[in-house]
């Protein structure tokens, strides 16, 4: 069997399993092996009864001494229960609804359960448990536990692996053999049979460092192949020295912060270099990105340029182009505004004058990409929540100039470390300070029995003139959640507050509504916004002071943070309220943070700790996903070591070419497919 045969293959593999399979991203023998256990049971000692705790898992052994089948229990089903005696004490198993193990456990002959015990009872019961008649590999050993869809079973999973174990002995290996030797790894084969079944704790951690090894590997060294793609595109635009952003500067109602100078002497440094500029800007809500991005504009116009802003919706567009026309005509610099809802005449006229070169400033959204629209001179391209758009957006727009310097902006605060990894062909510029004067948003968690309480504060900030959201993570009830919904929360809201106006916003409004609406509310129109995460990236309503955020628990951190950031962007004290309804320690812990910090970079590395980065950008991004062993947060002393023997492999062998490098290069583009800067 190979790597490269479908699941099919493997005994108890139909195609409803395969069906299922699929679901978890696995189609082959190979991606089923590198399918790896989240976690393990030890299951290498037989207990005695009496050293099992209520609560605790184990594996143990008994003689049967009685069985009673179709024992009846009101509100439930039938029963069958078994008590076991192991000469230290007595148990009860217990199965539901399995009248048929009646006639496979015999009285008087012993055998081997696993399972945990339940609280409260005497003598200890354990329901449902594992159970075979003799010790063998199905009930023994460190046993793995996988990540599993409804319909397959830990059991099942097992069977299949340990059938695939043949294939991982003879696994190809693709790392070249003084890689092997330099860092001490295991062989690729050993690794994959150890991290399903390892004998002993020695095993498992060789596989796992070899693993966790390989995975950062093929990333970093794909990354740093992207990004010399990049740097290898033909020379770029050196803009003038001789035109001086201060006068923009000086022009600006406001002076700029520390941080902000900084990302202003990088990006100016970039721009007038003649490497073409591939950058990051990257700060929280009200941080103050705008205005550099401005000043890189008002750089790359006065040098005879044009300049281009995509923004992920229409209200941010035209919110950026109403401020930077205004603050722009006063040079004689023109703007135009590109979005699905233009008029046709309107759009051909644009298009015209920016095909001109009259129209220095393009602002728009998605629509600024459309193949009939034409740049006379684009030198510059910036992105606005960059995270918002398709990976290929920004090579599309940079498409329209001749190697034009490209801005990519973000308010998802990501720790610098991850920042590198996730994009891995940008240099990185942080403005880690707000500007002076922005008072704190005082932060308060409370559960659910609170929520009129919390109406009571919402209605005292209503009365003195402001405005509220409140935010769900669903449109309407589901049958399957007890959460609040936006629908139910506007019925509700729409009696609590019926002197105020109350509206409702969400995702399968049409663009136009949505639009709307938010202008409405920007206004002063309407009081209380009930909205989903759809506002997370809005427009700016100096006059709203508080965010009360439902069902807090279902809530990223860095989402919360960022729905936060919609409030307090006026002089008033501004207040978010989190909502919860869980009660694990990670809600907890969750709510603790945002009370505590307003920090969106030390809430970023909190909320990958809790969460991982797969689960922190919900996207596909750069390989992210397929780390399935590898933490970015615990192992990054390991991806300091792995950065160092990538950045020598692309040294001695840049594009890959040679056969000691082929293996990892198929590794590397298997991942990277798609990637249009991979320079292999």
């Amino acid at each position: 069997m190979n790597f490269s045969d479908n699941v099919t293959l493997l005994k108890g593999v139909g195609q409803k399993k395969a069906a299922l399979l699929k679901k978890l991203n696995i189609e082959t023998v190979g991606e089923l092996l590198n399918f790896y256990p989240r976690s393990y049971q030890d299951r290498r000692t037989v207990k005695k009864i009496a050293e099992i705790l209520p609560g605790s898992a184990g594996l143990f052994s008994g003689t049967v001494i009685r069985i009673v089948n179709n024992q009846f229990i009101p509100g439930k089903k039938k029963m069958l229960k078994i008590t076991i005696d192991d000469g230290s004490s007595r148990a009860e198993i217990v199965f539901f609804n399995a009248a048929y193990l009646a006639n496979i456990f015999i009285v008087g002959k012993e055998y081997y359960f696993y399972g945990r015990a339940g609280q409260n009872f005497h003598p200890l019961q354990f329901i449902h448990p594992e159970f075979s008649a003799e010790m063998n590999d199905a009930i023994s050993g460190i046993l793995p536990v996988y990540p599993l869809t409804e319909g397959i079973g830990q059991n099942e999973m097992r069977k299949w692996q340990r059938e695939a174990q043949e294939s991982a002995k003879s696994a190809e290996e693709f790392l070249p053999e003084d890689i092997i030797r330099r860092h001490h790894l295991c062989s690729y084969a050993y690794a994959l049979s150890n991290i399903h079944f390892p004998q002993d704790e020695i095993r498992f951690k060789e596989a796992k460092y070899r693993l966790i090894f390989d995975e950062m590997l093929v990333l970093q060294t794909g990354l740093f192949a992207v990004k010399a793609g990049s740097a290898e595109k033909k020379k770029g635009i050196s803009f003038s020295r001789e035109v001086d952003v201060s006068e923009y500067i000086d022009s600006l109602s406001y002076p700029l912060t520390s941080a902000q100078k900084r990302a202003v002497s990088e990006i100016i440094g970039n721009m007038e270099s003649e490497t073409v500029m591939n950058r990051l800007l990257q700060g929280d809500v009200g941080s103050g990105k705008t205005a550099v991005a401005e000043i890189a504009m008002f750089k790359a116009a006065r040098s005879g340029f044009q300049a281009v802003l995509m923004a992920p919706t229409e209200i941010l567009a035209k919110q950026h182009y109403d401020g930077i026309k205004n603050r722009f005509s006063a040079f004689g610099i023109e703007t135009g505004f590109l979005s699905g809802s233009v008029n046709k005449k309107e759009r051909e006229e644009t298009l015209a004058r920016l095909q001109e070169g009259r129209i220095a400033i393009l602002i728009g959204t998605h629509a600024v990409i459309q193949p009939d629209v034409k740049f006379q001179n684009l030198g510059l391209v910036i992105t606005d929540e960059q995270h918002r758009f398709g990976v290929n957006h920004r090579a599309l727009l940079g498409e329209k100039g001749k190697n034009p310097d490209m801005l990519v902006m973000t308010a998802t605060p990501i720790p610098r470390t991850l920042a590198v990894i996730l994009y891995g062909d940008l240099d990185v510029s942080v403005i880690d300070e707000l500007p002076p004067g922005r008072k704190k948003i005082i932060t308060r968690a409370v559960d659910g029995n609170n929520r009129n309480a919390v109406y009571s504060f919402v209605r005292k900030q209503l009365e003195k003139g402001h405005q509220a959201y409140v935010v769900t993570s669903l449109i309407e009830d589901s049958e399957t959640m007890t959460m609040h919904s936006a629908e139910s929360v506007y019925t509700e809201l729409s009696g609590v507050f019926e002197e105020f106006e109350v509206a409702l916003l969400h995702g399968e409004l049409k663009q136009k509504e949505k639009d709307q609406i938010m202008m409405r509310f920007a206004k002063g129109a309407i009081d209380v916004l009930v909205s989903t995460v759809v506002i997370e990236v809005g427009i700016n309503v100096p006059n709203a002071t508080v965010m009360v955020i439902e069902n807090s628990e279902r809530f990223g951190l860095a989402q919360m943070h960022q729905l936060r950031g919609r409030v307090g962007r006026g002089g008033m004290q501004s207040y978010c309220i989190l909502i919860h309804e869980g009660k694990s320690e990670v809600a907890r812990a969750r709510a603790e943070i945002m009370e505590s910090t307003a920090d969106g970079f030390v809430i970023a590395e909190k909320d990958l700790e809790l969460r991982g980065p797969g689960e922190f950008f919900g996207t596909r991004q750069h390989g992210l996903s397929d780390l399935q062993i590898a933490n970015l947060i615990k192992h990054t002393a390991l991806l300091e070591t792995v950065k160092k023997e990538a950045v020598f492999i692309l040294k001695e062998d840049p594009t890959l070419q040679s056969e000691k490098y082929a293996p990892l290069k198929a590794k590397i583009l298997q991942i990277f497919q798609g990637s249009l800067d991979l320079r292999l």
